[in-house]
């Protein structure tokens, strides 16, 4: 079961990532784009994810994913239950979408560096 706290670090030890608050709810960002985002309660994580591989996330594991808002359904991203995550399943996603946002020669950087994953 994973929580807010451990993935928290990710926030300010990835490259070029940084914490904001925003209304209450704490976001990752590279630059102007946010790549998590978690609900006021802290029990859902929004993450930036391929929008062509979202549906298919969701149909096979609906408990523990689910698709986003209408309004935000334009963009790269899919909302997770933290509590059916496991810590190293939820730092793995964070890093998968702070990929997402930064450049190849960062993502290949944190590979050579960290070649087992987020521990």
């Amino acid at each position: 079961m994973a929580g807010i706290e451990d993935v928290r670090p990710l926030g300010a030890e990835l490259e070029r990532s940084y914490q904001v608050y925003v209304r209450g709810r704490l976001r990752f960002r590279v630059g102007q784009i946010v790549y998590v985002a978690f609900s006021l309660d802290e029990e859902v994580m929004g993450f930036a994810f391929p929008r062509e591989e979202r549906e298919a996330l969701v149909l096979s594991e609906p408990h523990r994913f689910r698709m986003p808002e209408a309004s935000d359904m334009r963009f790269n991203w899919i909302h997770a239950d933290l509590a059916a995550l496991d810590p190293t399943e939820a730092r793995q996603l964070v890093v998968d979408a702070w990929r997402m946002v930064v450049p190849k020669k960062l993502s290949a950087a944190y590979d050579a560096v960290h070649p087992l994953g987020p521990g």
